[in-house]
C-alpha cells in the first residue's frame, strides 16, 4: 500500500486493534514517521467492542503522555473472531434458506463423501439452516443461464408468506445456475426487502458466482447466519469510535488480506472469517520485505491457535474455498465449505490458552478447548484452573511472572504448579515433565503439521526463513524452527501486537468472481471484457469507500482452468486488460506454464477448460518502516538470570535475560537466552547466533538441531 501520507494528513494517526480468543490487540501508529504505541488488554466475549474501547483509548492516552500533542485520529482499522467464534459456537441468529424448487436438501446431501474412511462414528457437520426453515421458490434457471421456469409474483409472495410463518432475522438465498445468471436472486431480494422488513438478505450472487451449488449454499447459509450480529456489532463499534472524534472512519479486515470498508462488511461479513491471522501473514511479509526476503513460512500463535502460511514468491497465497467449524478440528472435509477468497493459511496447533487434559486412552492430550480470556488459564488467577500451554511455559521458565503486559499483570506460577500436578497424577508423571511434555507436544504438532503443510507446496522448509507473530509466537517459535531445520528466524518489532501491524501494513482490497464454464477456445471473449468492465466498477466504488480512491491500485484477472474432464483446477493469473485476437493464446500460455509447474507435464491433446473468472483490485503493496513512539528502547536493562529448561540437554540451567528493546540496533548475543517485552518472550533454548537489526527487527541463527 502506498504510503498513507500521500492520502492523510502526515501528521495524523492510524489506529489497528485486533480481537483474539484471550487478548485484543491495539496499535497506533503516526503516520508521517511510523512512529507506534502498543496496547493490549483482555477480551471482552460478553461486549467485544468494550475491549477496543479499552485499547483504543489506552493508545490516545499514550500517545499525549508521550509528548506528541493532540494527534488527529484519521482511521481505525479492525480485525475480529467473532464470525469464526459465531459459527463455531453455533450462536448465529435464526436464518432461512430460499432455493429453487427440488434443492432444499442440497445442505443435507453435500458431497455425499467421507472425510475418514474408517471412523466407524463419523460426524458430519450440521447444516446451519434447518429443513425447516428452508423454504423452495417455484423458479429455475438452465446452466447456461436461460429461463426455464419463469419467476411469477404468486411464487414470490407464497416464500414471502412462509418466511413470515417461520419469523426469522435472516434469510439467505442461493438459486440454481445464479452464478450465471443472478436476475431472479435480485428479484427476490427486491420483493423480500419490502415485504420483510427489518429482516437481512444474503444472495448467493453476492458472495460466491461461482459453481458447486453445495458449497455455495454453504457459503450464503453462513453469511445470513451471522449477518445481523456483525451488522449490529459494526454499528456499536463506530458509535464507540464516533465517541474519539468526529467522522472516524472504520475500515475491516477481510481474509484475503485486505481491508474494506465497515459498510461492506457488514453486507458480506463471511469475508472476515480469517482477517485477525491473515494480518498476522501481512506482518510477516512485512518484515521480511525489510530483509529482502521473499521465502517466509509466516507462524502466528495467539491465545486460541497457532496458523502458519507458506509465501514463496513475496507474496500471500490466496485460495478461493476453505473450511470452518470442523466437527475435527484437523480432519479436511470435516467443516462447513466456503467459497470466499483467504489468504491460505493451515491451523496447526494449539495457542496458549489451549487445556491440556487426558485423554480416553490415558494420554497427554493438549485442545482444542481454550481457556480464552474468561476464565483464562490457572495462572491469570482470574478464576481458571484448567492447565493451558501458558502455564507450562511459565514453570518451564519460558514466562517471567512479575513481567507480564509490563508486570502489568503478575502471573501465578503456584497456582499453575497445582494444576500441573492434579495432571500429573493422573498420568503417574511429575509435574515438571507434564509441563515440558505439554510445551514439546504443542511444538512437535505445529512442525509436523507445518512441514507437511510446506511438503504439499513442493518446497523444501529449510529453504525458507521462519517469521513469527503473536503473543505466543516467540515463545514457541525457535523450538518449532528448530524442528523444522529452519536456520533462520526474526521476529519483529511488537511482534506480540503483530496482526495489528498487519492491518497497518495491509491494501485496500476487492475481490469479484463468476463462473461461466466454458472450453477456450469456446470462449465469447467480448462477454468476458463486459462483465469484467462492469465488475471492476463495481470493485472500484468499494474500494472508494475504503478510502483508496486517491492511491495507485493494481488489478489483475484469475482464472480457474483445468483440461476438460479433470477435476483439479489449476489457477493461472495475468494482467488487468480488454482481451483481443491474442487472449486465447494468452490464456493457453498462461495454464500451460502453471500446469508443467505443478504436474511437470502437459496433458496430449487434452482441450483446456475456464471455470472461473477472477478480478483482484487493491493498493499497491510496499514495505512500511515501524518504529517505537514511547521510550522503550531508550531503557537501559542489565542482562539478569533466569533458570529455563534447556531441552537438548533435558535439564534447568541459567540463561540471560534481557529487555529487549534496551538493545539497540546492532548488538550481537549468543543463545541460550531470553527476549522479555510487554507484549511477548523471545526464547531462544539453543546455541544460535542473535542480532538485533536495524529496524529492531530480531534476527536468530539457530546453531543446534540434535
Amino acid at each position: 500500500m502506498k504510503n498513507t501520507s500521500e492520502t492523510q494528513p502526515s501528521s495524523g494517526l492510524r489506529i489497528a486493534v485486533d480481537i483474539g480468543g484471550t487478548f485484543t490487540d491495539g496499535v497506533a501508529t503516526r503516520q508521517a514517521d511510523g512512529r507506534i504505541w502498543v496496547g493490549k488488554a483482555l477480551t471482552t466475549p460478553d461486549d467485544p467492542g468494550r475491549a477496543v474501547s479499552t485499547v483504543a483509548e489506552d493508545l490516545l492516552r499514550q500517545v499525549r503522555e508521550s509528548g506528541q500533542g493532540a494527534l488527529g485520529l484519521d482511521e481505525v482499522v479492525h480485525g475480529t473472531t467473532l464470525v469464526t467464534n459465531t459459527l463455531i459456537e453455533r450462536k448465529g441468529v435464526h436464518t432461512a434458506l430460499v432455493t429453487t424448487e427440488g434443492m432444499r436438501d442440497v445442505l443435507d446431501i453435500g458431497r455425499e463423501w467421507r472425510y475418514d474412511l474408517y471412523d466407524l462414528e463419523l460426524a458430519l457437520p450440521q447444516p446451519l439452516i434447518a429443513a425447516k426453515d428452508r423454504v423452495e421458490l417455484r423458479e429455475r434457471l438452465g446452466a447456461s443461464g436461460q429461463v426455464l421456469t419463469p419467476l411469477e409474483a404468486d411464487a414470490l409472495a407464497g416464500v414471502a408468506d412462509a418466511l413470515r410463518a417461520l419469523g426469522v432475522r435472516s434469510v439467505a438465498v442461493s438459486l440454481l445456475h445464479s452464478y450465471v445468471n443472478d436476475a431472479h436472486e435480485r428479484a427476490v431480494s427486491a420483493y423480500l426487502g419490502e415485504a420483510l422488513p427489518g429482516v437481512e438478505i444474503s444472495l448467493s450472487a453476492d458472495l460466491a458466482r461461482e459453481v458447486k451449488e453445495f458449497e455455495r449454499t454453504s457459503t450464503v447459509a453462513a453469511n445470513a447466519y451471522v449477518k445481523p450480529i456483525v451488522a449490529d456489532y459494526l454499528r456499536q463499534l463506530e458509535s464507540r469510535i464516533a465517541s474519539l472524534g468526529a467522522d472516524i472512519p472504520l475500515r475491516v479486515m477481510v481474509s484475503s488480506g485486505g481491508f474494506t470498508s465497515a459498510s461492506a462488511a457488514a453486507h458480506t461479513p463471511i469475508f472476515l472469517l480469517e482477517s485477525g491471522p491473515a494480518a498476522g501473514v501481512l506482518s510477516a511479509l512485512n518484515t521480511a520485505r525489510a530483509q529482502g526476503l521473499t521465502r517466509v513460512l509466516a507462524f502466528d500463535m495467539g491465545g486460541t491457535t497457532a496458523k502458519a502460511c507458506v509465501v514463496a514468491d513475496g507474496e500471500p497465497p490466496v485460495a478461493y474455498s476453505f473450511e470452518c467449524a470442523r466437527v475435527h478440528r484437523f480432519k479436511r472435509g470435516s467443516g462447513l465449505p466456503i467459497l470466499i477468497p483467504s489468504i491460505d493459511l493451515i491451523e496447526i496447533g494449539a495457542g496458549g490458552g489451549s487445556i491440556a487434559h487426558v485423554s480416553r486412552l490415558g494420554l497427554l492430550n493438549i485442545g482444542p478447548e481454550s481457556a480464552g480470556s474468561v476464565p483464562g488459564p490457572a495462572c491469570y488467577g482470574t478464576g481458571g484452573t484448567e492447565v493451558t500451554v501458558t502455564d507450562a511455559d511459565l514453570v518451564l521458565g519460558y514466562l517471567n511472572p512479575d513481567n507480564f503486559l509490563g508486570g502489568e499483570m503478575r502471573l501465578q506460577k503456584e497456582a499453575a504448579m497445582a494444576g500441573l500436578q492434579r495432571l500429573a497424577d493422573q498420568l503417574g508423571m511429575a509435574a515438571l515433565d507434564v509441563a515440558w511434555g505439554i510445551h514439546d507436544m504443542v511444538n512437535e504438532n505445529m512442525a509436523s503439521a507445518a512441514r507437511i503443510h510446506i511438503a504439499e507446496k513442493g518446497h523444501d522448509p529449510r529453504d525458507f526463513t521462519f517469521v513469527a507473530t503473536g503473543g505466543a509466537g516467540p515463545v514457541h517459535a525457535a523450538e518449532v524452527a528448530r524442528k523444522l531445520r529452519i536456520p533462520r528466524l526474526l521476529t519483529s518489532i511488537a511482534a506480540g501486537a503483530g496482526s495489528c501491524l498487519g492491518m497497518l501494513a495491509a491494501p485496500a482490497r476487492a475481490d469479484r468472481s463468476w463462473s461461466q464454464p466454458a472450453l477456450l477456445d469456446e470462449v465469447q471473449w467480448n462477454e468476458v471484457n463486459a462483465r469484467f468492465a462492469a465488475l471492476r466498477t463495481e470493485a472500484q466504488a468499494e474500494l472508494d469507500a475504503a478510502g483508496a480512491s486517491q492511491t495507485a491500485l493494481e488489478w489483475v484477472i484469475g482464472a480457474e482452468m483445468r483440461y476438460d474432464g479433470q477435476g483439479e483446477n489449476v489457477p493461472v493469473s495475468v494482467p488487468m486488460q480488454v482481451f483481443g485476437t491474442d487472449a486465447q493464446s494468452l490464456m493457453l500460455d498462461a495454464f500451460e506454464a502453471r500446469y508443467r509447474e505443478l504436474y511437470g507435464h502437459l496433458v496430449p491433446g487434452a482441450r483446456p477448460q475456464v471455470l472461473t473468472w477472477r478480478l483482484t483490485g487493491r493498493s499497491v503493496s510496499e514495505a512500511h518502516g515501524f518504529n517505537w513512539g514511547e521510550s522503550r528502547e531508550k531503557a537501559v536493562t542489565a542482562a539478569s538470570q533466569r533458570d529455563i529448561y534447556l531441552p537438548l540437554k533435558r535439564a534447568f540451567g541459567p540463561v540471560n535475560v534481557y529487555e529487549r528493546y534496551s538493545l539497540p540496533a546492532g548488538t550481537r548475543l549468543q543463545g541460550p537466552l531470553v527476549l522479555e517485552e510487554r507484549e511477548s518472550t523471545l526464547v531462544v533454548p539453543v546455541a544460535a547466533d542473535v542480532e538485533i537489526l536495524p529496524d529492531l527487527t530480531v534476527s536468530v541463527t539457530i546453531k543446534e538441531f540434535e
